[in-house]
């Protein structure tokens, strides 16, 4: 994988009234077609062992403008309206690399 690129880290939470299966659902194809996206290497989704409805996303984008995009993109406006979950705090690394 190139060193270069966004790398994003975001932890949301499934809400309390939804469904763990509806939750899931959502997040399974919002990974699907995150990863269908031109300038995205990578979208995964981690749950946590012990709390279910929580989960962490890691995700890689070629460049700031891939990562826009990913924004604007119908699906990723559709999740963050079906209000299934709450984002709880992103990050925005860059990989170390063992070069100076």
């Amino acid at each position: 994988m190139d060193q270069q690129g966004v790398f994003i880290t975001a932890e949301i939470h499934i809400k309390d009234e939804v469904p763990l299966a509806q939750g899931i659902a959502a997040v399974r194809q919002f990974c699907v077609d995150m990863n269908s996206e031109p300038g995205c290497s990578l979208a995964m989704a981690l749950q946590n062992k012990t709390n279910p409805k929580q989960f962490v996303f890691w995700e890689r984008y070629d460049d700031q403008s891939a990562f826009e995009a990913h924004f604007a993109a119908d699906h990723t406006q559709a999740f963050i309206k079906s209000a299934l979950t709450d984002l709880k705090q992103a990050f925005d690394y860059q990989l170390l690399t063992t070069e100076g």
